[in-house]
């Protein structure tokens, strides 16, 4: 029984005992690490390939224009190449201004006084100019009108809408992209203001309510949305005490009037009743009182 256990272990003795039994272990764990080197390397390799074909879809429009921007991130410019060589023409009907403001404020056309929702901007020298981007984002609205002058219209987002009325040369089309600074149109003219001359009527607004433009330049787009929200917390604030405080964006300015898009809000100033049921007005010279009038009727 004893001999028989033996004889594996003396035949493992007496291999080892030859000459050629070490390096014949060295040649086998040799030939083992290398083995197991050389798929280690594979696996290293097709690792690396699959990472670079990984970078290669992702790059592949490298060089291409990028638009896909947070506008919110991005600071609210005016649309031109250089603000400081412009003249505001006609300022935004502000509810809360002084009266006179407010009269400074109105557009009048077609014997009717438009509260006016944007800013007109000129160049110094009244001359032409670039129409740029204030804010990246995508052109919605792209429309041939003569009395506004034509009309582009770019969203951002959370609802927040760039308007560029009285342009002309429009070099953008609905559904095109376009970054901050790009130009998309010249300045023009329109009818309904033709006193501001050559000029681009710039409006802001959010969720369809017209803002003021200049209190938001050279901020954060996200400045709106903190504006208006705390604004509606006044409001709710307001609701809350009983009061009714006068509020620019009523039912009436959130439904566009086509005919009019740059100014939504109408003064009537003269007796009598037009056919759409409003009273067509006097000139401001001649009747001031009226003038008051009405803008206490607007606000």
């Amino acid at each position: 029984m004893r001999e028989e256990e033996k004889k594996p272990t003396s035949t493992i003795r007496r291999i080892l005992k030859q000459r050629w039994a070490l390096s014949a272990i060295y040649i086998a764990s040799a030939a083992i690490i290398l083995a197991a080197a050389f798929l280690l390397q594979n696996s290293f390799n097709d690792s690396a390939k699959d990472g670079k074909e990984e970078s290669a879809e992702t790059g592949k429009n490298y060089g291409e224009p990028s638009v896909e921007v947070n506008s919110n991130l991005e600071t609210i410019k005016m649309p031109v190449a250089d603000a400081n060589k412009t003249v505001i023409k006609k300022q935004f009907y502000d509810v809360n201004a002084d009266e006179k403001a407010q009269e400074e404020a109105l557009v009048f056309y077609n014997n009717r006084y438009e509260q006016n929702k944007g800013i007109d901007i000129a160049m110094e020298d009244g001359k032409t100019f670039d129409v740029k981007a204030s804010l990246s984002g995508n052109v919605t609205k792209v429309q041939d009108d003569a009395l506004l002058g034509n009309l582009v219209e770019v969203e951002h987002e959370d609802g927040v809408v760039t308007r560029y009325q009285s342009v002309k040369d429009i070099k953008v089309a609905v559904g095109d992209k376009v970054k901050q600074g790009q130009a998309i149109a010249t300045a023009g003219k329109s009818q309904i203001n033709e006193e501001a001359g050559v000029h681009v009527h710039f409006e802001i607004r959010k969720d369809n309510i017209a803002l003021n433009p200049l209190d938001f330049v050279d901020k954060q787009a996200s400045a709106i949305q903190s504006a208006t929200e705390a604004k509606g917390s006044e409001l709710e604030d307001s609701a809350n005490k009983g009061e009714t405080p006068a509020v620019e964006g009523s039912e009436a300015d959130k439904e566009e009037t086509p005919a009019v898009d740059e100014t939504d809000e109408s003064t009537d100033l003269e007796s009598g009743t037009d056919e759409e049921g409003s009273v067509p007005g006097e000139d401001t010279t001649e009747d001031s009182d009226s003038l008051k009038d009405s803008l206490n009727q607007s606000n």
